[in-house]
């Protein structure tokens, strides 16, 4: 089975420009950028909408700040996706991913579960560790999340990841870790309304497990919630997830550690830029720590089909850049994609993406080699041409790989493209290439009406 979604990344409409020293940026003021990013979240919004009307399956964001150079730019997937979820029925909303080490994980858990809950249970939630100094020292510094600090950052994210799953799952909790206590353990609340309610038979937690009564503190000045030795002993979070035990996790994997740390999870894993013979390659790594662990699955449903599963929705979803060219205008086209594709890794590039665009056989390519769309679409992580060559290499990617289901994330949008451009090519996809794919891959996932009506 074929299912297919839509990636948005946020990059700038304004047009692309070379600098002297060879670089693409957008070309525009500050005042400018500033007025294109306003842009950029309207057409999330209208994107993610009709990415449901013409049968796409999911529509994802990123998770990214203080850019601006033009290559992307959506700093609250989650609020943007409140907005389609309102309008829409059908369609998954993920996130690729939320930087869960620039937030509370508690305060994060709730916003991923109100989206849940808003969008009757529609939510795929990525999460990820962050890897730009300038956001990561920013907004995730108390929790050393620094990509400079590699081991810190990984074990923030790790216990984050562990914190928002007893959000989700457990009603009443405690947690007491590296980067977190909570709740913390000075906490004063001798709340008599709270210690009624938990003195009733009917609540599943007992008084003593959520409270410590204690005296009244001499020491202490102000109301009697607070003049008090007694202090809170758990939390209850809401609200939480739809969807049971919680919403599937995703993670962006390149690394072979973070790609065994996800299968021994039984988080999802999303890959983007990556050749298809490295592509397999990491498919194999996954595969092979999935079995080793005893194939995690928060539903414990055992052995999922290699490369995707469309019925347990588990595995590796991946993604190309799409473009597709019309006769007669296809130089002109051509050229635009290159030079956005060249905004975007004249930015990625450098932060280590450049490095895996390399074939297995050739060695990573160094991180100061300037990548080039000509090179892109060599390795046919860029996808542009008629709609038949877009067929024909998303298809040889299912087979080279070895895909049983087959899970799709196209990258429509790019730098320098008005959303009405990029709106043209999702209409293009869905109604001359999604088809003849579905037909190949033995159908389309059909996805059930779980949208909630607000009118």
């Amino acid at each position: 089975m074929f299912e297919i979604g839509v990636f948005h990344n946020g990059a700038s409409s304004l047009p692309v420009v070379v600098t002297k020293d060879g670089v693409a940026v957008n070309d525009g003021s500050l005042t400018e950028v500033h007025k294109a990013a306003q842009a950029v979240l309207i057409n999330q919004v209208r994107q993610g909408i009709l990415a449901e009307k013409l049968g796409f399956q999911s529509f994802w964001l990123t998770e990214h700040h203080f850019q601006p150079e033009g290559a992307e730019m959506s700093p609250n997937p989650l609020f943007t996706q409140m907005a389609i979820a309102a309008q829409t029925k059908t369609i998954r909303l993920g996130q690729c991913a939320n930087i869960v080490v620039w937030h509370h994980p508690v305060r994060i858990a709730e916003q991923i579960a109100q989206l849940d809950v808003i969008s009757g249970g529609r939510v795929e939630c990525g999460m990820g560790r962050g890897y730009q100094p300038r956001e990561n020292e920013t907004l995730g510094r108390p929790y050393g999340s620094t990509i400079q600090d590699q081991e810190r950052n990984r074990k923030a994210f790790e216990e984050a990841v562990a914190i928002i799953r007893k959000c989700w799952t457990e009603p009443s909790f405690a947690h007491r870790g590296e980067n977190f206590s909570i709740p913390p353990t000075y906490t004063k609340w001798n709340h008599k309304q709270t210690i009624a309610y938990f003195q009733m038979d009917k609540v599943e937690r007992r008084l003593e497990d959520v409270i410590a009564i204690g005296a009244p503190d001499m020491y202490s000045a102000g109301n009697p919630v607070q003049a008090t030795t007694t202090t809170l002993k758990e939390l209850q979070v809401f609200p939480q997830p739809v969807q049971k035990p919680h919403p599937q996790i995703w993670e962006p994997v390149t690394s072979s550690r973070s790609l065994k740390w996800a299968a021994e999870q039984g988080v999802n894993g999303v890959m983007i830029v990556e050749p298809n013979d490295r592509l397999k390659k990491n498919i194999d790594i996954y595969y092979e720590a999935a079995e080793k662990a005893g194939w995690p699955d928060m539903l414990n449903r055992g052995k999922f089909k290699y490369g995707w599963d469309a019925q347990k929705r588990r595995g590796i979803m991946t993604s190309r850049y799409i473009h597709i060219t019309t006769p007669c205008k296809e130089k002109q086209a051509m050229e635009r994609a290159a030079r956005a594709m060249e905004l975007q890794f004249d930015y990625y590039g450098p932060f280590g993406f450049g490095a895996v665009v390399a074939r297995l056989d050739e060695p990573m390519f160094d991180l100061n080699k300037r990548v080039t769309a000509e090179m892109l679409r060599e390795r046919e992580i860029a996808i542009q041409g008629s709609k038949q060559f877009v067929i024909d290499k998303i298809m040889k990617m299912k087979q080279e790989i070895g895909y049983d289901d087959f899970c799709f994330l196209g990258w429509f949008e790019l730098g320098g493209f008005e959303g009405r451009e990029i709106e043209d090519q999702m209409q293009l996809f869905a109604e001359d290439v999604m088809p003849v794919i579905a037909r190949e891959c033995g159908g389309k996932v059909e996805l059930p009406v779980r949208g909630i009506s607000y009118a």
